[in-house]
């Protein structure tokens, strides 16, 4: 056995507790278990294990601890659950990331889900780490190569930047989660699959995600049938294994899906432990644990790595002043706004550049780079000022030099987007000079004659 597996065992063997706080269940009530005999012993989140009467035994989390007693959640519906029934302590969740987990699905706890064996690593994490310390970690870094025209010109990725992907159903955010995770610049690549239907994720590892992606991820998944704890863990899992190779000095692409299905999860655990809803049914600390999610991504400290982040964001009916959306964009490093309309014309990514933004610029081009992507803007938004004239055919050439410009740059800037390459963004941002200059020298054309 080689040494890494023989210090993992080691590790596992060490983590083993011979002696365990014991409890009792005293009640239960909804979904909810209540719990004697371990106050003072253990603390909110913490893990316990339920020994069910012939029934095996189940996992929850602890929501509440008073003088009396204690109130936890259980990870399934608490059937065969009854009054005296042992608890068992487990203390705070964690996992135990080691490189063995790259090419492995696992699940929020650690376990795999694909059939083989895994080891953990030779040290446990808590799910709950706190980010770098600010004034410590680094400015952005350099850009990434993406090999999506898209983002290698108009939309910049660079380390340690945290972008928001906002879209609704079915306007292929998973195909561009699994384009960035196969072809963006990346050392490791870590997937949180938050409340992924069972047949999907399957179809997204084999199919969407490839070969190829697969052999450089790993993917924490917690599907829909799962329960809010493990659905509102996955993400956490998630962050804590990418946080692990980050510490190792590796760079990391965190891709997250859907920030929504975890606040949704969240939700669930909060009105089962008290809190009353808020925010368009949200209860308050929503907020603050979507912002102390994305804070664990960024730029590292010293020698570690960083970790960059996609965070997706399901938006019904494009609204983005819903209440995630709203408390993302206000955190994240830029947003990217797919758009129903774009995906039904074909075009893929589809991507509504004119309301999307990355804030690593102007920064992460120089200026050649910047004024060809200004210009561009200024293009997209003088044809989206006229479009409903220009489809009526009420719009005249020659009314307005930029849109007319715009209108001949149109269906090369479509292909354009829609465009993956291996070449780069030097190529990328040379081929979008010549897409401009070809509709402006069009137009001069035009004029003379």
């Amino acid at each position: 056995m080689p040494g890494s597996e023989l210090r993992a065992v080691a590790g596992s063997l060490g983590a083993l507790k011979v002696v365990r706080p014991v409890g009792r269940v005293e009640a239960v009530q909804g979904g909810t278990v209540q719990v004697t005999g371990l106050s003072g012993q253990v603390a909110v989140g913490d893990v316990l294990r339920i020994e069910r009467r012939g029934r095996g035994w189940l996992e929850g989390e602890i929501l509440n601890v008073s003088a009396t007693g204690l109130v936890a959640l259980t990870d399934g519906a608490p059937e065969g659950v009854t009054r005296g029934d042992r608890v068992t302590a487990r203390g705070a969740a964690r996992v135990a990331p080691s490189r063995s987990w790259i090419g492995r699905i696992v699940d929020p706890m650690g376990l795999p889900l694909d059939g083989r064996p895994l080891l953990p690593g030779e040290h446990h994490r808590p799910l709950g780490s706190e980010p770098p310390p600010a004034a410590e970690r680094r400015g952005f870094g350099v850009r990434l190569e993406t090999g999506i025209n898209l983002f290698d010109t108009m939309l910049p990725i660079v380390r340690g930047q945290r972008i928001g992907l906002f879209a609704g159903s079915g306007v292929g955010k998973s195909r561009l989660l699994a384009n960035l995770a196969r072809r963006c610049e990346a050392d490791v690549v870590v997937l949180g699959l938050v409340g992924e239907r069972g047949r999907e994720l399957g179809d997204f590892v084999r199919n969407v995600l490839g070969p190829d992606g697969m052999a450089r991820s790993v993917v924490v998944a917690a599907t829909s049938d799962r329960s809010a704890l493990q659905r509102r863990r996955c993400a956490q899992t998630a962050m804590t294994v990418a946080e692990h190779f980050r510490d190792q000095g590796a760079q990391v692409l965190v891709l997250i899906d859907s920030v929504t299905r975890y606040a949704e999860a969240h939700r669930e655990v909060a009105v089962a432990a008290g809190e009353l809803p808020a925010m368009r049914g949200f209860p308050a600390s929503v907020a603050h644990n979507i912002m102390s999610l994305c804070e664990r991504a960024g730029p590292g400290t010293a020698e570690s790595g960083d970790i960059t982040a996609v965070f997706s964001v399901l938006v019904a009916g494009s609204d983005m002043e819903e209440p995630i959306a709203d408390i993302l964009r206000g955190v994240l490093d830029g947003h990217v706004v797919l758009d129903r309309k774009i995906a039904e014309r074909g075009r893929f990514p589809a991507v509504d550049v004119s309301r999307s933004v990355s804030r690593s610029l102007p920064e992460a081009a120089d200026d050649k780079e910047n004024a060809l992507i200004a210009e561009t803007r200024q293009l997209l938004a003088g044809y989206a000022r006229t479009e409903t004239m220009i489809q009526a055919g009420l719009y005249r050439e020659g009314a307005d030099a930029v849109v007319d410009q715009a209108v001949r740059a149109r269906e090369p800037l479509e292909a354009f987007f829609a465009e993956t390459n291996g070449r780069g963004s030097d190529e990328a941002f040379l081929q979008l000079s010549l897409i401009l200059r070809r509709a402006a020298s069009t137009g001069s054309g035009a004029q003379r004659r």
